[in-house]
């Protein structure tokens, strides 16, 4: 069990969700995990209960990420980290943009490429990304995030081919909808969201992509699984939808009318 010959496991997006669950279980394999992310609170709290080393640190700052990685060689990697801002695309601003390609795509890229060589050099290492299955599926929802996770899932495909020839593994975790605190993060901590998200649901817990993700570890050296979907059993992804065509917009005559030959509107 390849639990045995990993030592230690650097967690983003460790202070809820997922990623928490995620430090949990792997700390119960006795593994040093470090746990990093933005809440302090919520880390001191995680670290009381699982003896993890916590890590207030926003992914994003390159130069904190290669601090850490510089002093600790990580034998698993998790890239948890996400952000959501769900607007139609057309609706975006460059700020929507701009956070969640830093965070669930160059904060990624740039995780791996401190973390990964050093697993290619040591001939070990397993890297978890969790994506989305908004990275292979179209829904409606926010395309700059269907953007980042497609770049989840390729850079994770692409991974195994560098570190071809060494025994290094790479899983994508591609979950549906979980029952997390995400949704409020992301539309409001309001009771109306848990209502609409999560009450009535059967949904995955954060412990069982937890268990999967320690299943796809604990595998033997030679079995990389490396793409997972984890759906709730009563969701489904894909659809069909046909519109007919909008009648175009017509030119307002009245306004039209107020334009003298000048081209300038008349008062």
């Amino acid at each position: 069990m390849p639990f045995s010959d990993y030592k230690t496991a650097l967690v983003t997006g460790a202070s809820s969700g997922i990623g928490a669950a995620v430090v949990e279980r792997l700390r119960r394999e006795n593994i040093e995990v470090h746990a990093v992310a933005r809440s302090a609170e919520a880390l001191q709290q995680l670290a009381a209960r699982t003896g993890c080393v916590a890590h207030v640190i926003d992914v994003t700052d390159r130069q904190a990420m290669a601090e850490l990685t510089r002093r600790v060689e990580f034998d698993i990697l998790v890239n948890n980290a996400g952000v959501d801002r769900p607007k139609k695309f057309l609706e975006a601003d460059e700020g929507d943009i701009d956070l969640i390609v830093d965070v669930n795509l160059r904060a990624v890229l740039h995780i791996c490429r401190l973390v990964v060589p050093g697993m290619v050099a040591r001939d070990r290492g397993h890297v978890i990304n969790i994506s989305s299955i908004a990275g292979a599926y179209n829904f409606g929802g926010n395309s700059s995030y269907h953007a980042a996770k497609a770049g989840v899932s390729m850079l994770s495909n692409q991974l195994r081919i560098d570190a071809f020839g060494k025994r290094v593994r790479v899983t994508e975790i591609c979950p549906g909808r979980v029952a997390t605190d995400i949704f409020n993060h992301v539309h409001g901590d309001d009771p109306s969201i848990r209502e609409r998200f999560i009450d009535g649901f059967e949904l995955p817990q954060a412990a069982d992509i937890a268990d999967a993700i320690a299943f796809a570890i604990a595998a033997p050296v030679a079995v990389n699984i490396g793409h997972m979907e984890i759906t709730p059993t009563l969701q489904v992804m894909g659809g069909l939808q046909t519109a007919k065509p909008q009648p175009s917009a017509k030119p307002d005559q009245s306004a039209a009318a107020k334009i003298d030959q000048s081209g300038e509107p008349n008062p």
